[in-house]
């Protein structure tokens, strides 16, 4: 699957128009949001917890048009719980972003 950095910049100009000071606060909100939620993951020690996490971040990275984020998100909420394996794969999907 192709990475676009751009996509989550392209989804908010698109939503809010040429604010650069605001699609800056809006993906550190979308940035704070996807951690805490790759939080929960790491917490979840229990199969229904963890695919609760996993699809929380799933949605949040396609509200965001992060695709990649999305399609892994989408593998975790398939895996087994503490699957540390896709919750690395995971942050640095974040990290790219």
């Amino acid at each position: 699957m192709a990475y676009d950095p751009g996509a989550i910049d392209a989804t908010l100009a698109a939503a809010v128009g040429d604010e650069p000071e605001l699609i800056a606060e809006l993906r550190g909100a979308f940035l704070d949001s996807a951690n805490r939620a790759l939080d929960q993951l790491e917490a979840a020690h229990r199969a229904p917890e963890w695919r609760l996490a996993a699809s929380r971040l799933k949605g949040l990275a396609a509200s965001f048009g992060a695709v990649r984020l999305m399609a892994v998100a989408n593998e975790a909420a398939e895996a087994q719980p503490l699957d540390m394996a896709i919750v690395r794969r995971l942050r640095r999907a974040v990290e790219r972003l």
